[in-house]
């Protein structure tokens, strides 16, 4: 993912932007040769305090003999995409798309054992089913654990993080409050992809919030007022806690 120095996010702006409830992503693995790679929509959990993501997966899945035969992996989280007019923009009119994506660069584990197994899927379900601290999985007891053999737990380390929030952070502030107006058209208008336009639009007033004094950020309401131009400047990556992942540059 090519990263240029005004799309980079922080540690702290992709942690925040994945603690908001984005937990579901894209898992890429090597495939054999001559094959592409093999990947999977699904679920994840990441502890970012131990620099590690857990999952869980069918063992017939593909992607499991691809991580045995090569343990590196990436796991892809993307959202707030929308797609920009030329017209939009200003000369020379080129249009271009707008998102969010965190990629997490891993070595991964299989889990195979009923206890590795269970733990995972006690952490999970902690974590998407909190309202029911009643269901665990105990091996040897119930029906969830007799369903453990049929599954396999996937252990991620998290080796490098790279985020990128694509959202025309080189235009003045004058040209991003104009982009969100017109993404707010958008959402409103009951037209398709209206959530990704609404969730565009908060992206890029985020961004342009971490880089302009508070003084010139736009108030709430459908209207965005206009500021004087901001600076192009952007936060750099700083160096995470040696438990944490690395926020790449």
């Amino acid at each position: 993912m090519l990263i240029r120095s005004w799309d980079r996010g922080d540690e702290e702006e992709w942690r925040a932007w994945l603690a908001e409830g984005r937990d579901f992503g894209l898992l890429a693995a090597n495939g054999a040769p001559g094959e592409g790679p093999v990947l999977v929509p699904t679920h994840f959990l990441l502890d970012a305090g131990r620099g590690e993501i857990l999952l869980h997966l069918a063992a017939p899945n593909p992607l499991l003999a691809a991580v045995r035969a090569d343990p590196r992996v990436t796991l892809a989280v993307t959202d707030g995409y929308a797609f920009a007019p030329g017209h939009w923009r200003g000369a020379p009119g080129t249009p271009t798309s707008y998102y969010a994506s965190v990629h997490f660069h891993c070595t991964a584990e299989v889990v195979e054992s009923a206890a590795g197994k269970a733990e995972i899927l006690n952490r999970q379900l902690a974590h998407f089913q909190p309202e029911t601290p009643e269901v665990r999985v105990v091996p040897g007891e119930g029906e969830l654990a007799r369903q453990l053999p049929g599954l396999r737990g996937l252990r991620l380390t998290v080796d490098e993080v790279r985020a990128k929030f694509k959202y025309d952070d080189k235009k003045p502030a004058e040209a991003q409050y104009a982009m969100a107006d017109r993404l707010g058209e958008r959402a409103d208008d009951g037209g398709r992809g209206r959530d990704q336009y609404a969730a565009a639009r908060t992206q890029l007033l985020r961004r342009h919030q971490r880089r302009t004094p508070a003084s010139h950020a736009p108030t709430a309401g459908t209207g965005t007022p206009h500021a004087p131009t901001a600076s192009t400047s952007t936060p750099h990556a700083t160096a995470p806690p040696s438990t944490a992942p690395h926020a790449a540059g």
